[in-house]
């Protein structure tokens, strides 16, 4: 099997999704989210996962942006932080800056100089996933930002994974598909990509049709599981 083309998903695999609560927590005069601000961005993450699953169901989607508020909005209150307009504005300054994480330019580098195509596909708002993208400073490993924009649907629905072949005119085994969301790696799994897991925080695998093909702690490993010589041997 060869993999022609490597796609990651945006938040949480590229890009760390408690960086801007954890940022805001650092600045002067924020001591009350300093208390508790790894809390904070646990419930933001659950909720606007949640809200997106949600909204797939009941066929009342809107965009990634509101349901990244709604879900902090949820989140501010759940910790004692509602009310805090100033808060809520510099978290989500920092949300649409997000670090990404240190091995993610040099392993997208590799990939580029192996020759594989290489993207995003998020449920992300394509002016979210633009900001962030240039705050990184990787648009130019990148061949492109498939958004669920196009679509009107978020993951893990089909029509979703649909844009990866529809771009760039390869067939679903020939995608290395990478997230750190378990959910979204077995779903892609079962529509048929090889799929990578960045299982960061060792959660167990979740009870999916699918199954990922490969765990990883991180995104170092990427290249080499594109690699011809890495299938031939383990069976991808």
């Amino acid at each position: 099997m060869t993999i022609t083309t490597a796609v990651f998903d945006a938040y949480g695999t590229l890009f760390d999704v408690a960086a801007a609560a954890r940022e805001a927590a650092a600045e002067p005069g924020r001591a009350a989210l300093a208390d508790n601000w790894p809390a904070l961005a646990a419930h933001w993450r659950s909720k606007q996962l949640q809200y997106t699953w949600l909204r797939a169901v009941t066929g009342d989607h809107t965009d990634f942006w509101t349901v990244t508020c709604d879900g902090l909005d949820w989140a501010l209150e759940a910790t004692g932080l509602a009310g805090d307009a100033d808060l809520r504005d510099r978290l989500l300054q920092l949300y649409r800056e997000l670090t990404a994480y240190p091995e993610v330019p040099d392993m997208l580098t590799r990939l580029k100089t192996m020759g594989l195509s290489t993207a995003i596909l998020s449920n992300g708002s394509a002016d979210m996933l633009d900001a962030a993208v240039r705050s990184a400073g990787i648009s130019d490993r990148l061949d492109d930002v498939l958004s669920v924009d196009s679509v009107g649907i978020f993951k893990p629905a089909a029509a979703v994974y649909d844009l990866v072949c529809a771009r760039f005119g390869c067939d679903r085994h020939e995608v290395l598909f990478v997230s750190s969301n378990g959910w979204d790696a077995c779903c892609a799994a079962a529509y048929g990509f090889t799929t990578a897991w960045v299982n960061r925080a060792g959660d167990p695998v979740d009870r999916l049709p699918g199954r990922p093909m490969h765990e990883l702690p991180d995104l170092t490993r990427i290249p080499q599981l594109a690699e011809p010589e890495y299938g031939k041997f383990h069976n991808l």
